[in-house]
């Protein structure tokens, strides 16, 4: 399950996993990012926020997961995980050399730090 909010007036969409992800909150946050990629061409950024990874419901939601990924990197400026976890931490690295946006990471406390690489606070 994932809380998403796309901040139309700055071009962030933030999401914070609150337990195993599913191919529903994929189909959920694809409808509000199409929205403002049609309208805009690209969104400024993607602000996860995250103690630790909460891990896949199945397989179904890993897979919406990728074809997010695969669907969406290119139109997506920036990504910014703000996390403790390691996962989150090695993901930003690895993560960083496989899709077009600038990825960073940030300490979890540190949410403001990440909107401001963004750009847009």
């Amino acid at each position: 399950m994932i809380q998403h909010e796309m901040h139309q007036d700055i071009g962030v969409l933030i999401v914070k996993p609150q337990g195993p992800l599913a191919a529903e909150d994929f189909a959920a946050i694809s409808r509000d990012a199409d929205g403002y990629i049609k309208l805009h061409g690209t969104l400024n950024g993607l602000v996860i926020c995250a103690k630790k990874f909460p891990g896949y419901k199945n397989a179904q939601g890993l897979w919406s997961h990728l074809r997010f990924v695969r669907g969406h990197h290119r139109n997506i400026k920036k990504v910014a995980f703000v996390s403790d976890s390691p996962f989150f931490k090695v993901a930003s690295r690895l993560v960083g050399r496989c899709v077009h946006p600038n990825v960073k990471h940030f300490r979890y406390k540190h949410e403001d730090s990440a909107m401001n690489w963004i750009g847009v606070s």
